[in-house]
């Protein structure tokens, strides 16, 4: 009998606990296979990051970003870098359009998932 071991990064638990109004309310357009019946995670480690959403069937992350992360560039750089070369495609959004914008959102999200 072969098992699983996944490794899950300490600060995945917090993350999930406090989402920002804009995680929130994406999330509910992604949950449950809401989105093209393709199945979500939030807050799901890949090695060392923590991704705000992430379809893991088809390898797409999805980060949102507020403007703390004006200051976090190279940081922010750095982990898409890490997400790209382990063969994910990383799709960002500003918190203000997820909250203001949602139907184009979801949008370029379904232009980077394939069909169901």
């Amino acid at each position: 009998m072969s098992r699983v071991i996944r490794l899950v990064s300490p600060h995945a638990a917090p993350l999930r606990q406090a989402m920002p109004e804009a995680e929130a309310r994406l999330w509910q357009q992604l949950r449950d296979r809401r989105l093209m019946g393709h199945k979500f995670r939030r807050q799901h480690s890949i090695g060392p990051s923590v991704a705000d959403f992430a379809c893991v069937a088809a390898r797409l992350v999805i980060e949102l970003d507020g403007s703390q992360h004006a200051e976090a560039e190279a940081a922010d750089s750095r982990r898409t870098a890490f997400l790209v070369a382990g063969g994910w495609t990383v799709i960002r959004f500003w918190n203000a359009r997820v909250l203001t914008d949602m139907d184009n959102v979801l949008r370029d999200i379904i232009g980077h998932l394939p069909p169901p």
